[in-house]
């Protein structure tokens, strides 16, 4: 903290965790233009009062695309081969014998198609896979052989063999896989969750796995993190869970999120719209 405080009267940039970040502020900083974060969902930082007036508040979207593409595309794979079932087989200690299918053909809705989604969408589309995008707007997307806006959802979810949630957390999307969005899925269909925890109702996720309504999911993020001992997360059937690290890539990691660092300076010093600036409004 005292060398933190020393340096902040000079510093033009800051460069932090976005889980410290926030209870730096309020401090001295009057030269201070952006504070530049290692994580792309910065929800955790709301509300925004915190940030000094003036002060450009930037995410390192961008690093997670690659890990993120090939940890979705791990996840259906394990969907299509009934891999969430046989861990549960495993674990009870049955032999159950099931055949899986191959993906191509097969119908995926991705949730969100920037930097997580976008890349899951690619894997897929190179896999065969049928793709259809929701997003905010209806804006078509290269690897989407459709693209619906988030009001249109509960017309694709009857079609989605596999889901796949990859949006930020907003007000809009929060809960957005919702009980009643999870009967409208069709019986068998797996889910896949990269983008946050609060995206989807976990008890309701789990009764439609518990009833055997759907055919497996695959979660990455949950409410709360780490999942305490004892819930029934841990005993759900056909579920699959990682402790958050579906996109992270500690050989990558730190170097890509400079990289996106200097390119936001490199557009500052040219007069450019900052290509990382986050939209505290928006949440994203």
């Amino acid at each position: 903290p005292e060398a933190f405080a020393q340096a902040m009267p000079h510093a033009e940039a800051l460069v932090a965790q976005s889980g410290a970040v926030k209870a730096l502020f309020p401090a001295p900083a009057p030269r201070l233009c952006m504070i530049f974060c290692t994580s792309a969902g910065l929800d955790r930082l709301a509300p925004f009062d915190w940030l000094p007036d003036g002060v450009a508040l930037l995410n390192n979207r961008g690093t997670h695309g690659a890990k993120a593409g090939e940890y979705g595309i791990m996840a259906l794979l394990m969907l299509a081969s009934g891999m969430p079932g046989f861990a549960s087989a495993q674990r009870d200690g049955r032999w159950a014998p099931r055949h899986g299918s191959v993906l191509a053909g097969r119908s995926l809705v991705v949730l969100g198609l920037g930097t997580l989604g976008g890349a899951v969408a690619g894997q897929a589309a190179r896999f065969g896979m049928d793709v259809t995008g929701v997003r905010t707007r209806a804006e078509p997307h290269p690897d989407c052989a459709r693209v619906v806006a988030f009001t249109e959802l509960d017309a694709v979810l009857p079609g989605a063999e596999f889901l796949v949630l990859a949006p930020p957390l907003t007000d809009l999307t929060r809960n957005l896989l919702d009980r009643r969005r999870i009967a409208l899925l069709p019986p068998g269909a797996g889910v896949v969750n990269i983008g946050r925890g609060a995206l989807l109702d976990q008890d309701a996720l789990c009764d439609a796995l518990d009833a055997g309504a759907l055919g497996g999911a695959v979660l990455d993020v949950f409410v709360p993190e780490p999942v305490p001992p004892g819930h029934r997360l841990w005993a759900t059937p056909n579920l699959v869970m990682t402790p958050h690290v579906s996109a992270d890539d500690p050989a990558t990691y730190n170097p890509l999120s400079l990289d996106i660092f200097f390119a936001n300076l490199r557009a500052q010093r040219d007069g450019a719209p900052l290509p990382n600036r986050f939209d505290t409004v928006r949440g994203y």
